[in-house]
């Protein structure tokens, strides 16, 4: 999973606003493949480029597809689709996590100002905070949170590089502490749900819900944010290799376990750099960053889905260019029947 995951096969997400209310989405996403591999993907049905869609893309079937070879044996697949409107481009937002698509919701104003029109694009991501059981804001502040996983709001602001470490490592236990007990208790509802399957068990479920908070203890003592426990520590606590088999990745409850990990760690993985281009001149960005080449680029990732929803925003104006025509004509009529009157007057 990690492997296909949308930061290992760099997986790109463009919205293109058009001055119609239309738009389109693209999504794209690269691999690096030998010319051996990219034979073996080749569809001789379809006379092009077959390569595996990464996990994290949930792509329509009516979407345009093609796929190309680059420079340095990558090999890019890029998908599209032109929308009526905005709000039906995110019925179909071609992102999930665990299996399940993204939500979000848009909106898209236009304001006539005569001499250009002001388009104001709003896209919604639903918040996926709620995948995890325990909330981060039992063990840090909102704004910590918030700022942890997104950058806002920025509570680094006008510290020195000494302040702004000592401030990051205040933060990092708090965080740390959060993700560790949310991952033990995965491991602990898994085992409990399935202790029926557990071999003569050391204690009963009723004792071992009981010892919750001491396991706990023990278990996020030294723990990787990549593991949920070892059979020693279990072994050493309950003195009983019981619960071996929920470790084990070749059983099937050790394999189920790992999966329940993977489906909140894959948050921490998901990441699609989001560009967005407007209509006319672009006059304000939100949270994004202006490109050279008039995109606006979003950092969207994962994290910045668990403490709220995730917000795009951009404003541009376009020029009315038949409005300035329109103001001339006006204009030069408006001259012209003043000489008109003026020339009559003086012939009378």
């Amino acid at each position: 999973m990690f492997l296909t995951s949308c930061q290992k096969t760099d997986v790109k997400m463009h919205t293109i606003i058009y001055g119609d209310g239309t738009c389109e989405r693209e999504v794209s996403y690269c691999n690096v493949m030998s010319k051996e591999m990219r034979d073996s993907v080749w569809d001789k049905g379809n006379n092009g480029w077959s390569q595996p869609v990464p996990q994290c893309l949930n792509v329509d079937s009516t979407s345009n597809s093609h796929t190309e070879i680059g420079a340095g044996d990558t090999v890019t697949t890029t998908f599209s689709r032109r929308f009526h409107s905005v709000e039906e481009m995110c019925q179909q937002t071609p992102l999930q996590l665990n299996d399940t698509r993204v939500q979000s919701k848009a909106k898209l104003e236009k304001r006539f100002r005569w001499f250009y029109t002001e388009y104001t694009f709003i896209e919604v991501f639903n918040c996926v905070g709620d995948t995890f059981k325990i909330a981060p804001t039992n063990y840090a502040d909102k704004d910590i949170v918030s700022y942890w996983f997104t950058g806002q709001p920025n509570l680094i602001e006008g510290l020195s590089g000494a302040e702004t470490s000592q401030k990051i490592n205040e933060m990092e236990p708090l965080i740390s502490k959060w993700i560790n007990d949310n991952l033990f208790q995965v491991g602990f509802d898994f085992i409990v749900n399935h202790y029926d399957s557990i071999p003569n068990p050391p204690v009963s479920r009723e004792q071992f819900v009981a010892l919750h908070d001491s396991l706990a203890r023990v278990v996020t003592k030294d723990f990787d944010n990549l593991n949920v426990s070892s059979t020693e520590t279990f072994q050493s606590f309950f003195h009983s290799d019981a619960y071996a088999f929920f470790f084990d990745e070749e059983t099937p409850c050790g394999k189920a376990l790992s999966q329940e990990l993977a489906n909140h760690l894959c948050i921490f993985w998901f990441n699609v750099p989001y560009t967005l281009s407007m209509p006319g001149t672009v006059t304000d960005t939100g949270v994004g960053t202006l490109q050279p080449d008039g995109t606006i680029f979003y950092p969207f990732t994962g994290e910045r889905l668990i403490p709220h929803d995730y917000v795009i925003t951009a404003t541009s104006r376009a020029t009315n260019v038949w409005a300035f025509i329109v103001t001339l004509f006006i204009i030069v009529l408006a001259i012209g029947s003043f000489f008109i009157r003026k020339r009559k007057n003086l012939t009378k």
